[in-house]
């Protein structure tokens, strides 16, 4: 199928951009990478009348690493994330989590401001940002804000950005200690059957912070606070290791579909934790 006709904008400013959603309302969309929107618009499940593209908008690209602090326009593409030595540097979960995300066809185009934004829960970014702590940076007719990752999404594809708003960009600290994302999925380019990111800080032996987040295994992305608390103090050995991932385990929330029934989901969330926190924790 082909989309309805629909009127193209290309601004190149934020107030631009935020101008036209004012002006045209529920009948228009921001497109990023478009690999979300475009499918929708081909089936005709959505009537757009105005599509306004964010590519032509320079402030909402790039990378900075700014002390201990890590910025990233909306629209810096997956592969600038993957490439970036100085974000490999500041917070290397980032490279390997791209990684697996699609194809390299798909991540030339595709955008984190895209993966994190729509409230997809099989996208990878998302819990990505919760493992970060990350805070996401909002502009709209009433100016800026911000919204901690954590707080941002509220269901499948709501989220607590409002229909004028954009997002412009996501920050978070630059990490050290160990980290790891490991991702289950059928075939190359799919979405993860189970996904989860860690991070770990050791300290004479014992774990000085944490930080554990699951993908695609509830109808948002998952923070895991209790396997947290049990990781923290710990020495991270087997014991606490099963704790953790049975925590991890319990808070999720999958639904059967093509990628299998619950039980097997939640098997693999359970194998995909352990290899993670054991990955962060020899790196660490």
């Amino acid at each position: 199928m082909v989309p309805g006709a629909f009127n193209y904008h290309r601004p190149d400013t934020v107030d631009g951009v935020i101008g036209l959603l004012g002006e045209w309302g529920d009948d228009a969309r921001v497109i990023a990478g478009g690999h979300s929107l475009i499918p929708v618009m081909k089936q005709r499940l959505s009537d757009i009348s105005h599509l306004i593209d964010l590519a032509g908008v320079d402030s909402l690209k790039g990378i900075s690493v700014d002390g201990g602090t890590v910025t990233i326009g909306a629209m810096t593409t997956q592969h600038e994330l993957i490439t970036s030595d100085a974000l490999a540097s500041a917070a290397p979960i980032i490279r390997e989590a791209s990684l697996q995300i699609a194809d390299p066809q798909v991540r030339y185009l595709g955008t984190i401001g895209g993966n994190v934004a729509n409230g997809d829960p099989a996208n990878d970014m998302p819990g990505l940002m919760q493992t970060l702590d990350a805070t996401y940076h909002l502009a709209g007719p009433n100016g800026t804000r911000t919204v901690s990752a954590r707080d941002f999404y509220e269901a499948a594809y709501f989220t607590a950005r409002e229909d004028d708003e954009i997002l412009t960009g996501v920050s978070f600290a630059a990490t050290g200690g160990g980290y790891a994302y490991e991702k289950q999925k059928r075939k190359i380019g799919d979405y993860a059957t189970a996904a989860a990111g860690v991070l770990l800080t050791m300290d004479g032996g014992s774990c000085a912070s944490a930080s554990v987040a699951l993908t695609n295994l509830s109808d948002t992305p998952v923070y895991c606070a209790d396997a947290v608390d049990i990781l923290v103090g710990s020495a991270v050995d087997d014991a606490a290791v099963a704790a953790a991932v049975k925590a991890a385990v319990d808070a999720s929330d999958p639904v059967a579909d093509t990628r299998g029934p619950v039980d097997f989901k939640k098997y693999v969330a359970g194998v995909i934790v352990k290899k993670a926190i054991e990955s962060a924790r020899s790196r660490a």
